[in-house]
């Protein structure tokens, strides 16, 4: 899987890694603490949360013109880490205590993400552009991808270690209700003699608070939303630090894909990579490209307006409907402690039943070493005792899940290649939607009798008319396999099929459909306390069918763009060999 790349991908990857780590920390946490900090509604933080990810999508595309005009792929880059910085750093150390310093955080955000993240995409499709590595580009994208979700996947734990580390400081622990309930008591909402009154008087008993009568609870109240969203911002904080050592890689590494560094018109003047193969399209040619690009992206928006609702909607279920403990072997999976050596056990018994000769003995050791490290973890922190977790905490499984499932996916692949059976990048894009489909099934089934969101204010639950985690689980390993199937395609679809001088503005276009769709997540927020579980994962249901229904329907026409791609750059290669030999 790792051979026969450029030393430059794994120099981007581990840039991107640093990147995202910082991103989805701060995601981890965000709605959570618009909620708990500004006592917003489910709606207004929905609408919120899907402008902010539209802007962090769509300004791509305006960091693609950048680039391919103007300053070119580094320096654009460069530009994107140190704005990022910027905006992290407001949300850390907010400058007063009203929304606007948040929104200009955000906003800084957004515009650094649009000038990074489509242009060092196009950098690992550039290293691709040579010979040597052209046959690996899908491979290359998969192993990017996975590097992202390395940075996504301890996220998740870090923003829960960084909230409770705050709030046992304080002599509290984190407890899903209070910051609503809070909120209530400021506005008015509930009084003395109500049940959200009781029931607050008892949380905060819980945690230690002597309640007498309510000045003491609304202090306490106080008090509690104001190291819970002390906490988060210590967890935004995190970003500024991986965000400078993300820009350490990429500057001090740059040797690796400094010939990659070339927009089309810095190569006409003779720059970037000598061997790189350059083609050149008719007007006709260049026009089936983007269309089809097009074709792709609109398909797109449906995926990722489904898929991220990992931080929306999937959140409130995991705050309001799940069980907030687990018990038995399954805790392994909700501690870095018990999730790491769980994944190197699995690369363990990967290497192990598909290795060669020399790498096979180094997985059985892997595996029994980490076999025994588990058997350890488990007895030690787990066994014989309920583990207690934070709802941001499930947002940790997907990026797990790709970790675990890209080699797998990768020689799936691999295997249909050999056997002259894989099926094209838009045809993988498709699949991909009908799993996706079946992921929100899962969830459909584990909401059926469950409390309508509007109405948990006046009827809430019980730990014990909550359900299984499991749910949420097995929600996220189908919708991850969804993914692999098409997002990194989708972004090697991209930089194949993309016309050279407009690589960096495809890039951005192919996050600008992702944005759209990100936006469209917030809809999807604004109907959780309009209608029964059933129906809104339904509609997710829905939408997923028929945009996989729709890229079936288009898919000789997409199939015969990428067919064409492919033959004309196997055929600008071969017109490079001969040239080299003169």
């Amino acid at each position: 899987m790792l051979n026969g790349h450029p030393k430059g991908l794994f120099v981007l990857a581990a840039t991107n890694t640093g990147e995202r780590f910082g991103y989805y920390t701060m995601l981890a946490i965000f709605t959570l603490y618009l909620q708990a900090h500004y006592g917003w509604s489910s709606a207004a933080t929905s609408q919120v949360f899907g402008i902010f990810l539209a802007a962090v999508y769509f300004l791509p595309v305006i960091g693609g013109i950048v680039a391919d005009k103007f300053l070119g792929y580094g320096k654009t880059i460069t530009l994107g880490t140190i704005v990022m910085f910027l905006g992290y750093a407001l949300l850390a150390f907010p400058i007063g205590s009203g929304a606007i310093p948040m929104f200009i955080a955000l906003g800084f955000i957004a515009l650094g993400t649009g000038f990074f993240k489509g242009n060092l995409q196009v950098l690992v499709g550039n290293l691709y552009d040579n010979p040597k590595y052209s046959k690996n580009r899908d491979l290359a994208y998969s192993i990017f991808y996975m590097c992202i979700n390395i940075g996504a996947f301890f996220a998740p734990s870090m923003a829960e270690a960084i909230s409770n580390y705050i709030l046992k400081g304080a002599g509290m622990v984190y407890n899903s209700k209070i910051p609503a309930l809070a909120h209530q008591l400021f506005d008015g909402t509930i009084a003395p003699g109500s049940a959200g009154y009781e029931e607050l008087v008892n949380l905060a008993t819980a945690q230690g608070a002597s309640i007498t009568d309510l000045s003491s609870l609304q202090q306490f109240a106080h008090t509690y939303i104001d190291t819970l969203s002390q906490s988060y911002q210590y967890g935004f904080g995190v970003a500024c630090i991986s965000l400078i050592a993300s820009l350490a890689i990429f500057a001090g590494f740059r040797k690796y894909y400094k010939s990659a560094d070339a927009t089309e018109k810095e190569k006409a003047q003779g720059k970037g990579d000598k061997d790189a193969v350059v083609l050149e399209l008719t007007k006709e040619q260049t026009r089936e490209r983007v269309i089809a690009l097009i074709l792709v992206f609109i398909v797109v928006i449906f995926f990722w307006m489904s898929f991220h609702q990992n931080g929306l909607t999937m959140t409130f279920f995991a705050r309001d409907y799940t069980t907030s403990h687990i018990s038995g072997i399954s805790s392994l999976l909700f501690s870095l402690s018990g999730t790491v050596p769980f994944i190197l056990l699995f690369y363990g018994l990967f290497l192990l039943f598909t290795g060669d000769n020399k790498t096979k003995p180094i997985g059985g050791i892997m595996a029994a070493v980490f076999a025994v490290v588990l058997y350890f973890v488990y007895q030690k922190n787990f066994a014989g005792h309920q583990t207690d977790y934070t709802p941001q905490i499930f947002q940790q499984f997907n990026p797990m899940f790709i970790i675990i499932l890209t080699p797998i996916f990768v020689g799936l692949f691999s295997w249909l290649s050999s056997k002259k059976k894989e099926p094209s990048a838009p045809r993988k894009i498709g699949i991909g939607m009908i799993i996706a489909a079946l992921g929100f099934v899962i969830l459909l089934v584990g909401s059926l009798g469950l409390t309508a969101p509007s109405d948990l204010a006046s009827h809430p639950l019980s730990e014990s008319q909550m359900v299984s985690p499991y749910w949420l689980i097995n929600t996220y390993l189908v919708l991850t396999c969804a993914e692999l199937f098409l997002s990194p395609m989708g972004i090697s679809f991209v930089s194949k099929v993309s016309p050279p001088k407009y690589k960096g503005m495809m890039q951005g276009l192919w996050f600008a459909a992702t944005a759209v769709g990100n936006y469209l997540t917030s809809v999807i927020g604004y109907l959780w306390e309009k209608v029964s579980l059933p129906v809104l994962w339904g509609i997710l249901i829905i939408c997923c069918a028929l945009s996989a229904l729709f890229i079936f329907s288009i898919m000789k026409r997409l199939e015969r763009v990428t067919r064409e791609s492919e033959e004309q750059l196997k055929a600008a290669e071969e017109a490079h060999k001969k040239k080299e030999k003169k």
